[in-house]
């Protein structure tokens, strides 16, 4: 069954960046990356650690300036970091000394927005992610799994029109990482957000993505773009289709991964 397009969300055209080192040469990290982001996709960025996967990510927040080419977000030029915008990265960040709510709170905090309908909004989240009751508890007090959770909610409280992930579950055990999986899957649906996730697991991308985006070692360049014809919902069993290896093998041939 084709699938109806979803509309544009975003663009990015022939980005490239490069980073000046003191006493030694310039480092291309980027090289003449463009992709297109329809609006409520999931796409995920694969590639080998240090490629500039993550840089290509933090352009798109906002965060690293790119040294040639254009970002443009619902239209507009992305020139800096975004109100709008939710990031997660692979270590929680948690602030220790502020409850896990007060922690999710933050961004609105931040934004002058922390009132009682996003304190609703934090316990909502916190329900959804399976922390209800940990609202008061602090970050060292949680698994590293029950962090990461909480983490998530905070990206997630201020209803960011992208949300950013730089390999949030890298860290974690794998069976933790699957369940973290499915949350994600589960989130993705209820909110209907546009999700970038950064990976260097195949099988995590495919099982995910909508489409994953394949990049070559550094300087970063797009090696394949690999649309995901799985439907959603999707299961443990997908896993071990055989569709789903051929989907992982194709991957990791663009990776230059022998299997």
């Amino acid at each position: 069954m084709t699938r109806e397009p979803l509309p544009s969300f975003g663009r990015l055209s022939g980005v490239r960046k490069v980073f000046d080192r003191r006493n030694d040469s310039p480092l291309v990290a980027i090289e003449d990356v463009s992709f297109d982001i329809a609006q409520g996709q999931l796409i995920s960025l694969l590639g080998p650690s240090g490629c500039g996967k993550t840089t290509v990510l933090r352009i798109l927040a906002g965060l690293t300036e790119a040294t040639s080419g254009t970002v443009e977000i619902r239209g507009r030029p992305v020139t800096g970091a975004q109100r709008d915008f939710g990031v997660a990265f692979q270590a929680p960040t948690l602030m220790p000394w502020r409850s896990i709510i007060e922690n999710v709170l933050f961004p609105m905090e931040v934004q002058g927005r922390k009132d009682g309908a996003a304190r609703d909004r934090a316990r909502e989240l916190l329900k959804l992610v399976g922390l209800e009751g940990f609202e008061q508890v602090y970050p060292k007090q949680l698994s590293g799994g029950m962090q990461q959770r909480a983490a998530l909610c905070r990206a997630l409280i201020h209803e960011p029109t992208l949300l950013l992930m730089d390999e949030p579950f890298g860290a974690l055990d794998e069976l933790t990482r699957m369940e973290m999986n499915d949350l994600l899957l589960d989130i993705r649906r209820l909110t209907k957000a546009t999700v970038l996730f950064v990976t260097h697991s195949i099988s995590e991308a495919v099982y995910l993505s909508d489409v994953v985006l394949v990049f070559s070692k550094r300087p970063a360049r797009i090696a394949l773009r690999l649309e995901i014809d799985i439907p959603y919902p999707r299961s443990i069993n997908v896993r071990y289709s055989e569709h789903f290896n051929r989907l992982e093998q194709q991957a990791s041939i663009a990776l230059g991964v022998n299997r």
